[in-house]
């Protein structure tokens, strides 16, 4: 089993840091397909209370819940801050979606024992394992 695998088959909860409440965005998509393939999606937007009929929250340390995989879609330069905080509350993978590289952050994920997927979509890679299970 690769990572991905690993990934998108032990995953309960997922974090979408970014989700935007706008159906247009590739997050509200992605997210949306992830909630009907049965993963409770958790949108992390400061700007937004609720997307997708879940409550948002305004950083990774306010959820609640423990999270499984932390979602990015962010801009490369804001990656950082997210990592840190996915490491304090102990999630057990980062995702980095299409267009989302940063070394740094990906070292300092490593380093703290989570594994890192950069530069690839979460749909793509559940559609092209398991099938579609919804249109995004």
């Amino acid at each position: 089993m690769d990572i991905i695998d690993e990934i998108l088959t032990t995953t309960k909860v997922i974090a979408v840091v970014g989700l935007s409440p706008r159906r247009n965005r590739a997050s509200h998509g992605v997210a949306k397909y992830l909630q009907y393939a049965g993963y409770r999606i958790i949108p992390v937007n400061p700007n937004v209370e609720e997307v997708l009929g879940e409550k948002s929250y305004p950083d990774l340390r306010t959820v609640p819940v423990p999270v499984d995989l932390v979602d990015i879609f962010r801009r490369p330069d804001a990656v950082v801050p997210v990592v840190k905080q996915a490491i304090e509350i102990g999630a057990r993978y980062i995702w980095m979606q299409d267009g989302v590289v940063n070394e740094e952050a990906a070292r300092l994920a490593r380093r703290a024992g989570i594994p890192v997927v950069m530069e690839n979509c979460t749909f793509r890679e559940h559609v092209s394992r398991f099938g579609p299970k919804a249109s995004a």
